[in-house]
């Protein structure tokens, strides 16, 4: 990487943009594992806790959930903390995840406890970490936010597949 963590350059030049400085995440091999992997998870979720599984399916609520918290989502947590701890020098890897990351992610799944049942807010830990993880690679929040969202909408399909 770069070293450009900055959490105002979400499209800025990083380690992998083509030689023209755009950026290819979305062929990059970690965002499409990254995108694959969600498939058998969702399949899990709609066997094994779909009756657990509870989300509005309205036009604004889905709006909501693959679009504005996403986004404010990723601009917070990846975007702010996860920069600025960068930028500080949190960079010390654990198993090849950053202590800023994991520090992020802490902080994501404690915010999530505030509105989701215990195991629900857990559950975002390991997608958490992949959206840091995107962040990361690219420098940039897009590919957590884009991430985010096709998480997202995997599991309001899983919840519209077992109401139907």
């Amino acid at each position: 990487m770069n070293g450009d963590h900055s959490a105002t350059n979400p499209g800025g030049t990083g380690s992998h943009g083509d030689a023209t400085g755009r950026r290819c995440w979305l062929y990059d091999p970690h965002f499409l594992l990254a995108a694959l992997a969600a498939v058998p998870v969702w399949i899990a979720l709609g066997l094994l806790v779909a009756d657990r599984m509870h989300a509005s399916l309205t036009p604004m609520a889905l709006v909501s959930f693959l679009a504005l918290q996403p986004v404010i989502e990723e601009l917070v947590f990846r975007g702010a903390l996860q920069s600025y701890l960068l930028d500080r020098g949190w960079t010390r890897h654990i198993a090849l995840i950053s202590t800023a990351n994991i520090t992020t992610s802490a902080a994501f799944v404690s915010v999530h406890l505030l509105v989701q049942p215990l195991g629900w807010a857990v559950a975002v830990a390991a997608p958490s970490l992949v959206f840091g993880h995107l962040r990361e690679r690219f420098s940039s929040v897009l590919p957590a936010i884009a991430m985010h969202s096709i998480y997202n909408a995997g599991f309001a399909l899983v919840v519209w597949i077992v109401r139907v």
